[in-house]
């Protein structure tokens, strides 16, 4: 394993050169909305949060063995992934996964008025506007993607915490990211 202080990470774009795909937006205004959605909740609070969620929604072997250990016999629902396809992996970067598409997604779906990110205490938290809601709203009306709303319901009644203490136990359940070279694949 090559030490973290001394690995340049490799930051892949994608191969075809497009910007993120309208499915990964779709996916990352679900998870935002469904964290959104309740009048306690701020949205989701730092990208690391962000990358950890997002991790445990599009790797549904992942988040199926770490419910096992955290909440065990809860019914976890249908994959969302039907096709056990991931879209584009993610990579081992220096706090876990991570998707070096973030910020093109989140550009986005904040140039097209569907979240907004706010900014406190050098921390940005993302939330869905009201037409970002409707829009994810209609989406999970939908057979396509009612799935992966409601696994995202499951992510905030079950992992609802701190980005850091994500990383700890994706780190503590998965110990072959945490082995894994800075710009591996997962």
């Amino acid at each position: 394993m090559t030490p973290p202080d001394t690995a340049a990470p490799t930051v892949e774009r994608p191969a075809d050169g497009l910007p993120p795909s309208a499915d990964a937006q779709a996916r990352l205004l679900l998870l935002i909305d469904v964290f959104s959605e309740t009048k306690a909740s701020k949205g989701i609070e730092g990208r690391m949060k962000l990358a950890k969620l997002d991790f445990l929604l599009r790797y549904p072997g992942h988040f199926r063995k770490l419910m096992s250990v955290r909440r065990p016999g809860t019914d976890i629902g249908e994959d969302p992934w039907l096709t056990g396809a991931i879209e584009q992996s993610m990579i081992r970067y220096r706090y876990g996964p991570w998707d070096p598409t973030y910020y093109s997604l989140l550009g986005a779906l904040t140039g097209k008025g569907l979240i907004e990110p706010k900014h406190e205490d050098a921390v940005a938290t993302y939330c869905t506007t009201p037409a970002g809601h409707e829009v994810a709203r209609t989406l999970a009306g939908t057979e396509s993607w009612r799935p992966v709303r409601e696994r995202a319901l499951l992510l905030r009644r079950h992992f609802n915490l701190s980005g850091t203490t994500l990383k700890d136990l994706i780190y503590e359940t998965f110990p072959d990211i945490v082995e894994a070279d800075w710009g591996s694949h997962l």
